[in-house]
């Protein structure tokens, strides 16, 4: 398929040079911290915190405990899915890394020889935030934000250009929505059998069983039900 960006008057183009032109001017340094960042920092701060918001789900507890617990669990499961959606989609754009095809671009990554729409990044970061969002809004928001993060550094990084960032946004954000309601039907049942069982409970509440505000945000609460839940 025909190459989404060729030429330097291309929009796309002119804002990867732009993006890109402020690692040539940064110290050696920085650069060496926007790369570990950009290819695993963002990606480890995402894992880190929907387990930090787990964590602090599992402690309130409540009576939509296990409903919260599986939004989490749907949130690296949907980025694990959009990936493997883009794989046919990388397969028919084809499009090169922009380094490939555009000159005088500084590349701190090297080794990449894979097509470039849509950045698995930026999908991977972006469809983990959403999902978190559904869960937690203070803590979705906080993953948005790194998820945006992650898509300035892989331009700033020469490795795609913004418009596979944007697809990679777009496509993260379509997977964990579009397909959230079928995933909270099939993995609620399943979280409440683990909150049950006597050896899985822990990952859904804690043994003190807190009886604060649920994950989700305006979930009522009923303290008689959280006392049963213990109690079974």
């Amino acid at each position: 398929m025909a190459v989404l960006a060729e030429s330097g008057s291309n929009p796309d183009v002119d804002l990867l040079y732009d993006i890109n032109g402020l690692a040539k001017d940064a110290p050696h340094w920085f650069d060496r911290v926007m790369e570990y960042v950009g290819e695993y920092g963002i990606l480890l701060g995402m894992v880190l915190l929907v387990l930090w918001c787990w964590w602090v789900g599992r402690r309130r507890g409540g009576e939509d405990a296990a409903s919260s617990v599986a939004a989490l669990v749907w949130a690296p499961l949907a980025a694990a899915l959009a990936v493997l959606v883009n794989v046919p989609i990388r397969g028919f754009v084809e499009r090169p890394r922009p380094f490939r095809t555009h000159e005088g671009l500084d590349v701190l990554v090297s080794g990449k020889t894979d097509y470039s729409f849509v950045s698995d990044h930026a999908t991977i970061t972006m469809a983990m935030a959403v999902a978190l969002f559904v869960a937690n809004r203070r803590f979705g928001l906080a993953g948005i934000a790194l998820a945006l993060l992650e898509g300035f550094c892989r331009v700033y990084m020469g490795v795609h250009y913004p418009t596979d960032v944007i697809g990679g946004f777009a496509l993260g954000t379509a997977v964990a929505l579009l397909l959230s309601p079928l995933a909270m039907a099939l993995l609620t049942p399943l979280m409440k059998a683990v909150e049950r069982s006597s050896k899985g409970a822990w990952l859904v509440r804690a043994r003190d069983g807190g009886q604060g505000a649920s994950v989700i945000p305006g979930a009522r609460q009923d303290a008689a039900a959280s006392e049963r839940d213990l109690a079974a």
